[in-house]
Protein backbone atom coordinates (compact mmCIF):
# COMPACT_ATOMS: atom_id res chain seq x y z
CA UNK A 1 0.00 0.00 0.00
CA UNK A 2 1.04 3.38 -1.05
CA UNK A 3 -0.11 6.52 0.61
CA UNK A 4 -1.55 9.28 -1.09
CA UNK A 5 0.91 12.01 0.10
CA UNK A 6 -1.50 14.35 0.42
CA UNK A 7 -3.88 12.89 2.88
CA UNK A 8 -2.30 11.74 6.04
CA UNK A 9 -2.51 8.51 7.36
CA UNK A 10 -6.27 8.29 8.78
CA UNK A 11 -5.73 6.47 12.95
CA UNK A 12 -9.50 5.45 14.05
CA UNK A 13 -9.59 4.62 17.77
CA UNK A 14 -12.64 2.52 18.29
CA UNK A 15 -14.70 0.45 20.20
CA UNK A 16 -17.14 -0.02 23.31
CA UNK A 17 -18.31 2.35 26.01
CA UNK A 18 -15.33 3.40 28.52
CA UNK A 19 -12.54 1.90 27.07
CA UNK A 20 -10.08 4.86 27.15
CA UNK A 21 -10.56 5.59 23.36
CA UNK A 22 -10.20 9.68 24.33
CA UNK A 23 -7.46 9.26 26.43
CA UNK A 24 -5.61 7.05 23.78
CA UNK A 25 -6.18 8.86 20.77
CA UNK A 26 -5.23 12.29 22.86
CA UNK A 27 -1.72 10.92 23.65
CA UNK A 28 -1.11 9.45 20.66
CA UNK A 29 -1.76 12.89 18.73
CA UNK A 30 0.45 14.52 21.71
CA UNK A 31 2.81 11.71 20.76
CA UNK A 32 3.20 12.19 16.92
CA UNK A 33 2.66 16.10 16.93
CA UNK A 34 -0.86 16.11 15.12
CA UNK A 35 -4.29 16.79 16.33
CA UNK A 36 -6.85 14.39 17.39
CA UNK A 37 -9.99 14.74 16.07
CA UNK A 38 -12.93 14.51 19.03
CA UNK A 39 -15.80 12.73 19.33
CA UNK A 40 -18.60 15.12 18.18
CA UNK A 41 -21.25 13.03 20.07
CA UNK A 42 -19.83 14.08 23.41
CA UNK A 43 -20.45 17.57 23.52
CA UNK A 44 -23.72 16.42 20.97
CA UNK A 45 -25.19 14.81 23.97
CA UNK A 46 -23.98 16.94 26.93
CA UNK A 47 -27.30 18.73 27.17
CA UNK A 48 -29.55 16.49 25.59
CA UNK A 49 -32.29 16.11 28.57
CA UNK A 50 -34.07 13.34 26.71
CA UNK A 51 -33.90 9.75 24.81
CA UNK A 52 -31.74 9.87 21.49
CA UNK A 53 -33.71 9.99 18.21
CA UNK A 54 -32.55 8.95 14.88
CA UNK A 55 -32.81 12.60 13.92
CA UNK A 56 -30.29 12.90 16.89
CA UNK A 57 -27.97 10.06 15.57
CA UNK A 58 -27.90 11.57 11.80
CA UNK A 59 -27.11 14.94 13.72
CA UNK A 60 -24.27 13.46 15.42
CA UNK A 61 -23.68 12.11 11.94
CA UNK A 62 -23.33 15.11 10.34
CA UNK A 63 -21.18 16.81 12.97
CA UNK A 64 -18.95 14.19 13.01
CA UNK A 65 -18.32 14.16 9.53
CA UNK A 66 -17.85 18.04 8.99
CA UNK A 67 -15.41 17.95 12.47
CA UNK A 68 -13.41 15.17 10.37
CA UNK A 69 -13.03 17.01 7.39
CA UNK A 70 -12.72 20.71 9.07
CA UNK A 71 -9.70 19.22 10.95
CA UNK A 72 -8.03 16.85 8.12
CA UNK A 73 -6.05 20.08 6.73
CA UNK A 74 -4.76 20.33 10.75
CA UNK A 75 -3.07 17.40 10.71
CA UNK A 76 1.04 17.34 11.14
CA UNK A 77 3.37 14.94 10.08
CA UNK A 78 1.07 12.75 7.87
CA UNK A 79 -0.67 11.57 10.42
CA UNK A 80 -4.45 12.45 11.69
CA UNK A 81 -6.04 10.30 15.10
CA UNK A 82 -9.83 10.03 15.40
CA UNK A 83 -11.43 9.64 18.45
CA UNK A 84 -13.91 7.50 16.99
CA UNK A 85 -15.55 7.59 13.33
CA UNK A 86 -18.77 7.33 11.73
CA UNK A 87 -18.90 3.22 12.41
CA UNK A 88 -19.73 4.20 15.54
CA UNK A 89 -23.18 6.00 14.16
CA UNK A 90 -23.83 2.95 12.26
CA UNK A 91 -23.26 0.64 15.47
CA UNK A 92 -25.68 2.91 17.89
CA UNK A 93 -28.56 2.89 14.97
CA UNK A 94 -28.60 -0.81 14.83
CA UNK A 95 -28.54 -0.85 18.02
CA UNK A 96 -31.16 1.71 19.80
CA UNK A 97 -33.14 1.83 16.20
CA UNK A 98 -33.31 -1.77 14.57
CA UNK A 99 -31.30 -0.41 10.71
CA UNK A 100 -29.07 2.35 9.65
CA UNK A 101 -30.20 5.37 7.49
CA UNK A 102 -28.82 4.92 3.63
CA UNK A 103 -26.94 8.09 4.07
CA UNK A 104 -24.70 6.59 6.77
CA UNK A 105 -23.96 3.57 5.16
CA UNK A 106 -23.36 5.38 1.55
CA UNK A 107 -20.74 7.63 3.59
CA UNK A 108 -19.00 4.60 5.34
CA UNK A 109 -18.36 3.10 2.00
CA UNK A 110 -16.58 6.03 0.96
CA UNK A 111 -14.71 6.64 3.92
CA UNK A 112 -11.18 5.13 4.97
CA UNK A 113 -9.15 4.63 7.73
CA UNK A 114 -6.34 3.07 7.53
CA UNK A 115 -5.59 1.47 10.70
CA UNK A 116 -8.52 1.12 13.77
CA UNK A 117 -7.33 0.70 16.92
CA UNK A 118 -9.82 -1.19 18.96
CA UNK A 119 -9.78 -0.77 22.29
CA UNK A 120 -10.56 -4.02 24.57
CA UNK A 121 -13.14 -4.21 27.10
CA UNK A 122 -10.31 -5.17 29.72
CA UNK A 123 -10.45 -1.80 31.44
CA UNK A 124 -13.27 -1.14 34.42
CA UNK A 125 -16.29 0.84 33.71
CA UNK A 126 -15.77 4.52 35.17
CA UNK A 127 -19.56 5.91 35.06
CA UNK A 128 -20.45 8.97 32.92
CA UNK A 129 -23.92 10.40 32.47
CA UNK A 130 -23.10 10.36 28.46
CA UNK A 131 -22.35 6.38 29.15
CA UNK A 132 -25.63 4.32 28.96
CA UNK A 133 -24.39 0.28 29.12
CA UNK A 134 -22.01 -1.26 31.26
CA UNK A 135 -23.88 -4.79 31.12
CA UNK A 136 -23.43 -4.88 26.94
CA UNK A 137 -19.16 -4.50 26.69
CA UNK A 138 -18.91 -7.70 25.99
CA UNK A 139 -21.62 -7.14 23.25
CA UNK A 140 -20.77 -4.31 21.89
CA UNK A 141 -17.18 -5.91 21.43
CA UNK A 142 -18.25 -8.71 19.61
CA UNK A 143 -20.21 -6.13 17.48
CA UNK A 144 -16.95 -4.18 16.69
CA UNK A 145 -14.70 -6.89 16.03
CA UNK A 146 -17.64 -8.12 13.63
CA UNK A 147 -17.96 -4.74 11.62
CA UNK A 148 -13.95 -4.90 11.60
CA UNK A 149 -13.72 -7.87 10.00
CA UNK A 150 -16.91 -7.75 7.67
CA UNK A 151 -15.73 -4.26 6.56
CA UNK A 152 -11.77 -5.81 6.17
CA UNK A 153 -10.50 -3.53 7.69
CA UNK A 154 -7.01 -3.00 8.92
CA UNK A 155 -7.19 -3.15 12.79
CA UNK A 156 -5.74 -3.94 16.20
CA UNK A 157 -7.10 -5.09 19.56
CA UNK A 158 -5.55 -2.85 22.69
CA UNK A 159 -5.83 -4.05 25.86
CA UNK A 160 -3.70 -3.14 29.31
CA UNK A 161 -4.16 -0.77 31.39
CA UNK A 162 -2.31 2.47 32.09
CA UNK A 163 0.72 3.27 30.14
CA UNK A 164 1.14 -0.32 28.79
CA UNK A 165 -2.22 0.10 26.85
CA UNK A 166 -0.62 2.99 25.56
CA UNK A 167 2.79 1.70 24.82
CA UNK A 168 0.61 -1.32 22.82
CA UNK A 169 -1.51 1.26 21.07
CA UNK A 170 2.04 3.21 19.73
CA UNK A 171 3.72 -0.12 18.70
CA UNK A 172 0.70 -0.76 16.58
CA UNK A 173 0.46 3.17 14.50
CA UNK A 174 4.52 2.74 14.73
CA UNK A 175 4.24 -0.92 12.92
CA UNK A 176 1.67 0.06 10.47
CA UNK A 177 3.79 3.15 9.53
CA UNK A 178 6.66 1.09 8.63
CA UNK A 179 4.67 -1.25 6.77
CA UNK A 180 3.98 1.59 4.19
CA UNK A 181 6.42 1.45 1.33
CA UNK A 182 8.02 4.82 0.62
CA UNK A 183 7.56 6.40 -2.61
Amino acid sequence: MQKDEKQPIKIAVVGPESTGKSTIAEQLARHFGTVCVPEYAREYCRDLNREYTLQDELNMFYGQLALERSVVPLAQNGILICDTMLLTIKIWCDHLFGYTPGVVLQTLRRTHYDLYLLMDIDLPWVDDPLRDFPHLREHFMGVWRHEMQANNARYQVISGLGSDRFQKALEAVNLFIRSIPVP
